[in-house]
């Protein structure tokens, strides 16, 4: 509510005034296009709705969250939704904060600021196997004792309602990625354990490492992500199919680990893949420049995966030793826990053995591309020799008159020119020969076995 004895009230009831005023119009242009019989009706409806709807959005979205939330509280329940609807995405969880909770709840449970992408699973454990439970709202949570409550990309009504139904804070899956290394796993003084960890995506040619948060709250994992992970997918298939997979939230977690080492496994096995492509084009004794080209390419495709592999297994390592760190896991998930970590130590291995051939493959395809410059070089160098020779004869023929190299002996300027042009021609012939000469006895010098011996 606008409180009177604030300073700025006489602003906000302007403010107010003008958004009221705007949504009444809104209104009364609306009753009155529905009740008139014209060519196009729909269309004209549909303009004159957004002109004065896009004209309140913009009232709104430039007023600071406080002015924004203060008016909201004064509207009525109807005019409040439909303004609601016009505030944009990203101002959402600032004015949420600022609301009064009775206008809190009313706002999370109509809203209609959701993506296509979003999504609430909701898992419990049914006959030993996860069942997934269709959630829409705060009410449908009534009655369910999941074990894992999985949000992709939730808004912040989601989060807000999920959150205080379980009694938790949910975070913001687009602030994951701002957290400091030494904040991303810790224990609150409630018992909550929170972890963030990065896991592999490699999609449509391009690795990336999308950030999840994980809380394990009352022996239920929640888990906040902005992607659909194939690790999590393959998660939801096996506990669905194999009766006893999972017991509690922790199981759920440790096998998300080891299926995320798996994943990185298989993603590396794509890099052996492609380097052993990368390596028979690079052994090719031809290899042009547009065919180096396109190898470095590939084989820095093939270590930028291979370091994402190798910085997501050290950071569920460090996660699953957090988790063994504390006591929390049983007996039989610390001994999971314990040979997840060993198998992300064999694949330490194999990235570093990778690293070596990929810097082997990038120095052979740049050798050969400094090869490629060299023959042109080689090439360029040899053209000068043989025209220098004929620059000098030039330059010396130029520093005189045609006269006077030629009339003590009678001989015409054509037949002068011409063997002039000639001798040329034969100088840098011979110079050609003596070059293809000398480098074809050096050749033989390089293959000569005694050579060879003492050079090695």
């Amino acid at each position: 509510m606008i409180d009177p004895n604030n300073s700025d009230f006489d602003r906000l009831t302007g403010h107010l005034n003008e958004a009221q005023r705007l949504l009444s119009r809104h209104r009364l242009v609306e009753n009155l296009v529905n009740r008139q019989e014209m060519p196009r009706h729909g269309l004209v409806e549909n303009i004159v709705q957004k002109q004065n709807l896009n004209e309140l959005g913009q009232l709104l979205n430039r007023l600071d969250p406080v002015d924004t939330a203060r008016i909201l509280e004064a509207m009525s329940p109807e005019d409040r939704l439909l303004a609601w609807e016009q505030i944009k995405v990203d101002r959402l969880d600032s004015i949420l904060l600022l609301v009064l909770d009775e206008v809190r709840e009313e706002l999370v449970n109509a809203s209609s600021h959701q993506s296509n992408k979003v999504s609430l699973n909701v898992f419990e454990l049914h006959d030993g196997r996860l069942r997934q439970v269709k959630v829409m709202n705060k009410a449908d949570l009534s009655g369910v004792k999941p074990i894992w409550v999985d949000l992709l990309a939730p808004s912040a009504e989601m989060r807000y309602w999920v959150g205080e139904f379980f009694g938790l804070d949910l975070p913001d899956p687009e602030s994951l990625t701002d957290l400091e290394a030494s904040a991303r796993f810790y224990v609150e003084d409630n018992g909550e354990i929170h972890l963030h960890s990065d896991f592999l995506l490699d999609a449509d040619n391009k690795a990336q490492t999308i950030a999840v948060a994980f809380i394990l709250h009352k022996d239920i994992l929640f888990s906040v992500r902005k992607e659909e992970l194939p690790v999590f997918r393959l998660q939801r298939l096996r506990a669905r199919t194999q009766p006893g997979y999972v017991t509690e939230g922790k199981d759920v977690l440790l096998d998300l680990y080891a299926a995320d080492a798996e994943y990185s496994a298989d993603a590396l096995e794509d890099v052996y893949a492609e380097l052993e492509a990368a390596s028979k084009r690079v052994l090719n004794p031809q290899v042009t420049d547009d065919a180096a080209a396109r190898i470095l390419s590939e084989i820095a495709r093939s270590e930028d995966l291979n370091g994402r592999i190798r910085r997501n297994v050290l950071d569920t390592r460090r996660a699953l030793s957090f988790l063994m760190r504390g006591k929390s896991l049983s007996p039989e998930q610390h001994d999971e826990a314990r040979e997840i970590v060993r198998d992300i130590e064999s694949l330490d291995g194999h990235t570093t053995f990778l690293f070596g051939k990929i810097n082997f493959l990038m120095d052979a395809t740049v050798g050969f591309i400094n090869i490629n410059q060299n023959k042109r070089v080689s090439k360029l160098t040899s053209l000068s020799i043989i025209f220098m020779p004929i620059n000098i004869l030039a330059g010396i023929g130029g520093m005189s008159e045609f006269s006077m190299m030629t009339k003590e002996y009678n001989v015409g300027w054509p037949v002068a020119y011409a063997g002039f042009l000639i001798g040329s021609a034969l100088i840098g012939w011979g110079t050609h020969l003596a070059l293809k000469y000398f480098e074809a006895r050096a050749n033989r010098r390089l293959l000569d076995p005694k050579v060879q011996e003492r050079i090695s």
